[in-house]
C-alpha cells in the first residue's frame, strides 16, 4: 500500500511523530496503517467525516499546489513530476510571501517565532 509504505519511509528518515492527523479516507483507517502508527507509538487524530474545515491549513496548500503548479504543467514522467514538485516546495517555504503571514515566508515566520539565543550563530 502507497500510504503505508510512505508512512515507513518517513519514520525512517525523520523519526516517529507524536501524532499523526488525517482525514477518515480508507488508506488511513485500514487496519495496517494504523497498526504502523501503533507499532510506532504514534497517536492517532481523525479529522470529522467531510469535515474539510477541521484541517483547513491543509486544505489550502493543496489547493495552492494545484493551482500554482499541477494543473499549469505537463509532467514527463513520475521522475519530472517529483522534481518539479520538490522545487515547488521549496519556493513555497523560502521564496513565496504568505498574507497569513504578514507577507513572509513559511521560513522567515517559522524562524522568527524562535527565541532569540536560537538565532545567534
Amino acid at each position: 500500500d502507497f500510504c503505508i509504505s510512505v508512512l515507513n519511509e518517513a519514520i525512517e528518515k525523520y523519526g516517529s511523530p507524536e501524532i499523526l492527523n488525517t482525514d477518515q479516507g480508507s488508506q488511513f483507517t485500514s487496519d495496517a496503517f494504523i497498526d504502523v502508527l501503533k507499532s510506532n507509538g504514534i497517536q492517532i487524530s481523525m479529522d470529522g467525516k467531510g469535515r474539510w474545515v477541521d484541517n483547513v491549513m491543509v486544505e489550502r496548500l493543496w489547493r495552492s499546489v494545484k493551482y500554482e503548479e499541477v494543473y499549469l504543467k505537463a509532467y514527463s514522467s513520475v521522475t519530472d513530476a517529483k522534481k518539479q514538485l520538490s522545487a515547488y516546495f521549496e519556493f513555497y517555504n523560502l521564496k513565496r510571501p504568505h498574507s497569513s503571514l504578514d507577507k513572509m515566508t513559511p521560513n522567515e515566520f517559522y524562524y522568527d517565532q524562535l527565541p532569540q539565543q536560537n538565532k545567534v550563530a
